[in-house]
């Protein structure tokens, strides 16, 4: 894509000799039919391209082509990581009906995987807990997430995530919305939750730098736009306690 992130058309691609490994369908945007592309390891971008990870163009696509986006990134992964099967080795082969690949020998099918993990707006009276990680922007906030375990419901993992990264307990934890999230093959599932007790103390989980209560006019720099589902649970937050 450009620098001013607009996406080549097929035309420029096809001008500038881009050449896939293999293409899957995404299915139609409007009346446009959309492809995701996989590249060679280490292919470089002609001049005037430059490639981008999705999270950098946080605020630069719109919602409905941001989306798309991650729906590639979700499908390529998968197909990438599936051209053998598991159990044999065998070269596996895409499936004419539906989304899979199948083994040849011992027919395993292999659908596109999704993890579900959770991501939590904690509220102690007017103020949300935020925290960030070290591979965050400089000075960038968002709110607690984490990855579900097996056997362990989302709303445990909520629980629990929270506390083993703040040393925060927390009840009442209500759904909120979802969304696919392509990194790289996420199901977020958002809730807010209920302070019950604790104090913060970040030094038990080495993925959280820090974190702290802030209050609806004081929130620090947070990442831009309204694309992700920790924006809209900020956003949330935001329009219930500035209009209290």
């Amino acid at each position: 894509m450009t620098t001013g992130h607009a996406l080549p058309g097929v035309a420029t691609i096809n001008r500038e000799g881009i050449e896939a490994v293999r293409t899957q369908y995404l299915g139609r945007l409007g009346e446009v039919h959309c492809y995701s592309a996989e590249l060679e390891a280490g292919v470089q971008p002609p001049e005037g391209l430059v490639f981008r990870d999705l999270r950098m163009l946080f605020g630069s696509l719109s919602e409905e082509l941001h989306t798309l986006a991650g729906r590639a990134v979700q499908i390529v992964e998968w197909d990438r990581t599936h051209q053998y099967c598991g159990a044999c080795g065998e070269k596996t082969v895409a499936s004419e009906n539906d989304r899979s690949r199948k083994c040849p020998d011992c027919q395993i099918p292999m659908y596109p995987r999704l993890s579900p993990a959770m991501i939590v707006a904690v509220e102690k009276d007017d103020q949300i807990l935020l925290a960030r990680s070290g591979h965050f922007p400089p000075g960038i906030y968002s709110t607690l997430a984490g990855f579900v375990e097996p056997g362990e419901s989302v709303e445990a993992a909520v629980v629990r995530e929270v506390w083993e990264e703040t040393r925060i307990v927390v009840d009442d934890v209500r759904y909120f919305a979802s969304q696919p999230w392509p990194f790289p093959n996420s199901l977020m599932l958002g809730f807010t939750a209920r302070y019950v007790s604790g104090e913060i103390d970040t030094s038990h989980d080495a993925e959280v730098e820090e974190a702290d209560w802030f209050a609806a006019d004081q929130l620090p720099n947070t990442f831009p736009g309204h694309i992700s589902i920790s924006q809209w649970l900020l956003g949330d937050f935001i329009d219930r306690h500035r209009s209290a």
